[in-house]
């Protein structure tokens, strides 16, 4: 093995570059396919109810906690309809 490859003519770049280029996949064959573990629909739906999620926490925590008042009354109608006619009647 050692004499052939002794005896062979050094290559030049060129040719080592073509032979390179030729074990190289190509950029078809090299690309992956991802696949997700949780599906892009499914995200925004996520996000969404954890947006709505945090509002609520909001709220009931600035009603009960902040503004002294029942946390539980925060969710409820006449609560906001109240908060409603204050602003409205500025």
């Amino acid at each position: 093995m050692m004499e052939k490859e002794i005896h062979e003519s050094p290559k030049t770049r060129e040719q080592l570059k073509k032979e390179k280029l030729k074990n190289k996949p190509s950029m078809k064959e090299k690309r992956k396919i991802r696949i997700r573990l949780i599906p892009i629909w499914l995200r925004i739906i996520i996000v969404v109810i954890a947006l709505v999620a945090s509002l609520l926490a909001g709220v009931v925590v600035g009603y009960g906690v902040i503004g002294d008042g029942n946390p539980m009354d925060a969710l409820k109608k006449s609560t906001w309809t109240h908060i409603i006619d204050l602003v409205k009647k500025k």
